[in-house]
């Protein structure tokens, strides 16, 4: 039997507007943890929508541009130097609290309830639940995980261009062998994350 599609069951418990959220980036060795907040439409909603890691490059982008056309859409973004003074959780709940507070610049106002993929809630005022697995469950969330995902596989891809020994145009940073051969030959650039245990050994290794 086919694993069910995300569906909008979680959000019609809640109190409107409800912003979806998730983040990508927190495994890699190099690059910004980058999480969305997405408040999807009350009709229009693109087909096709599901946990971003199921889809194809393809279906990602076609998604992405949907997303970004019919729904309300924040993103934020926590680079590496601010990710080794935090750590990578606080990192990526300060990601969280960005995206959502940009979905008043964004033209949606405060939601009025947010549903967060995982089991941790950042320290904010938000009514909130986290959902486990909530991309793969909520329709919201899974959209968020839609646009992180495209979002921080395009900057990778822009310092692909400028740090190109790291194949971050294919792996987007994770330990990848290519990225781990050329840690240790190149060293460390500034976008690597110093407190991740291969990146603090090719330090060492200078």
């Amino acid at each position: 039997m086919p694993d069910p599609r995300p569906s909008l069951r979680h959000e019609k418990l809640c109190l409107a507007p409800v912003a979806g959220v998730d983040e990508a980036g927190r495994g890699p060795l190099a690059g910004p943890v980058v999480a969305a907040a997405v408040i999807l439409p009350a009709r229009g909603i693109p087909r096709g929508i599901d946990d971003s890691k199921k889809l194809s490059h393809t279906e990602r982008l076609r998604l992405h541009d949907r997303l970004r056309d019919c729904a309300i859409v924040g993103v934020g973004i926590v680079e590496a130097d601010e990710i080794d003074t935090l750590n990578i959780f606080w990192a990526t709940m300060k990601a969280m609290t960005l995206a959502v507070e940009a979905l008043t610049l964004a033209g949606g106002g405060a939601p009025g309830h947010v549903l967060v993929d995982g089991n941790r809630l950042p320290r904010w005022g938000h009514a909130a639940t986290a959902i486990v697995s909530g991309d793969a469950i909520s329709l919201s969330i899974a959209a968020a995980s839609i646009i992180a995902k495209h979002t921080r596989d395009l900057i990778m891809l822009a310092h692909a261009e400028h740090y190109p020994h790291y194949g971050w145009h294919t792996n987007k940073g994770y330990g990848s062998r290519t990225h781990l051969a050329a840690l240790r030959e190149h060293g460390p650039t500034p976008l690597h994350r110093r407190s991740f245990a291969p990146v603090a050994q090719a330090y060492l290794d200078l």
